[in-house]
């Protein structure tokens, strides 16, 4: 990234002055109940509220807590939120403080974690200069989460803890990767729960910057940040578009829920025979018809407004594809919407199958954390059954390496699709 100076118009990056408990005044204390040890004790970040049985020393929103098991023995030291059924979030295993330097030093884990990985990438032809760079527990900084695309720093704050020391987090990413611009798209539903008003727009430096530019695997994007999609592009499912370019020569490929059209665009550049993308967003349609054109691609992608189900009725109406890609956005945000979110999935993979010839191709994505790889497999395999179709799954993939997850939090495996070859039965 080239460094630049602050604009005069963008906000001031002082931090906003902390609230809660007082310099040098006891940590708060969050005791847990006894039969609720052992997932914190192995290595799981989330203190639910049902396991605490009480908490000592006055703890204010955002405050550091120390969470100790009923003998007293410490588990570690989180932050605290009291609105939410996850009232901590446990940063450190022992009694280190949570502070600025454990923030930097994260940081600077996570930007060396991406350089193994090879992220940025500057090969000719298949240059990357997006991808995430901290994907909150996973890199152990839960509430946070920062994409880089291109010259510029993307942040979303998922606790009113970090909303507290965003100032800590400006000041690491500017230091340490001088951005043109540090960005904050934070959803203002999920600030409000927390606590805390979000912030919009740039937050540091380049206060002109009104999109993001950028390259994956060789493919140049310009999005808007009107275009308000998680913190401005689908990063994880890079693995997957490059998938489906290999499978794309010579076939007819449907991109439902297609946003700007980034499988669209692998499976033209892989070959595709005919390729059409479909999303409801006219201005999705408009930047990805956009970005087609800047990669030399437009003449080869049919972009069309329209509701993905009725796209794929259509599609097998018409005699079908010969690959079908349904992404569709996340359906299950909690556990609780998991049995609803099932049978969607299912009425979507019978949809799909129906929209995909025989001996075709459909892939079928969820980024709901609560549902499994195990569940999509079953909603696949019972929409493929209401479809009269057989699916026969011969690959699988997840979130890209850049977003890692812990081994004690299944949780954040969040994304899961399966390609499946479907036969008449």
């Amino acid at each position: 990234m080239n460094a630049r100076a602050r604009s005069a118009h963008a906000p001031d990056p002082s931090p906003p002055r902390p609230e809660g408990r007082r310099s040098g005044s006891p940590i708060p204390l969050v005791t847990l109940k006894p039969g609720h040890v052992r997932p914190v004790w192995t290595g799981h970040p989330w203190v639910f509220a049902q396991a605490i049985a009480r908490i000592e020393g006055g703890a204010l929103a955002g405050d550091e807590v120390k969470v100790v098991d009923p003998h007293g023995a410490t588990l570690g030291h989180g932050l605290y939120t009291p609105r939410s059924a996850i009232p901590v979030r446990i940063y450190t295993r022992d009694d280190s403080p949570i502070d600025g330097a454990l923030f930097r030093r994260r940081i600077e884990r996570a930007i060396q974690h991406r350089r193994d990985l090879g992220l940025p990438n500057h090969v000719a032809g298949h240059e990357t200069t997006a991808y995430r760079l901290i994907h909150a527990e996973g890199d152990g900084l839960p509430g946070l989460v920062v994409d880089i695309l291109g010259d510029v720093a993307v942040v979303q704050i998922g606790t009113i803890g970090v909303k507290r020391r965003e100032g800590i987090v400006f000041d690491a990413l500017s230091e340490l990767l001088s951005p043109r611009a540090i960005v904050d798209r934070t959803s203002a539903e999920l600030a409000k729960k927390e606590g805390f008003e979000a912030s919009t727009g740039v937050v540091r430096g380049d206060a002109s910057v009104d999109r993001f530019s950028f390259v994956e695997r060789g493919l140049s994007y310009e999005i808007p940040l009107a275009l308000g999609q998680k913190t401005g592009f689908y990063l994880d499912q890079r693995t997957l578009r490059a998938r489906v370019e290999q499978l794309a020569h010579g076939r007819r490929v449907l991109d439902a829920f297609s946003f700007v059209g980034t499988f669209a665009m692998a499976a033209a550049r892989g070959g595709a025979k005919e390729v059409v993308a479909v999303d409801e967003s006219a201005l999705a349609i408009e930047v990805g018809a956009e970005c087609a054109r800047k990669n030399g691609l437009l003449g080869r992608i049919h972009f069309q407004r329209d509701d993905a189900r009725q796209a794929l009725s259509r599609a097998s109406a018409e005699g079908g594809f010969d690959i079908v890609l349904c992404d569709p956005p996340k359906l299950s945000p909690t556990r609780g919407a998991k049995e609803g979110a099932l049978g969607v999935y299912k009425a979507l993979a019978s949809a799909g199958c129906r929209a995909t010839k025989a001996g075709g191709i459909l892939v079928l994505s969820s980024c709901s954390s609560a549902v499994s790889i195990d569940d999509l497999t079953r909603a696949l395999a019972l929409g493929a059954r209401e479809a009269r179709m057989h699916a026969v799954i011969f690959d699988r993939h997840f979130q890209g390496a850049d977003h890692p997850v812990s081994a004690a939090f299944p949780e954040g495996l969040y994304l899961k699709s399966v390609i499946a070859r479907l036969e008449v039965l």
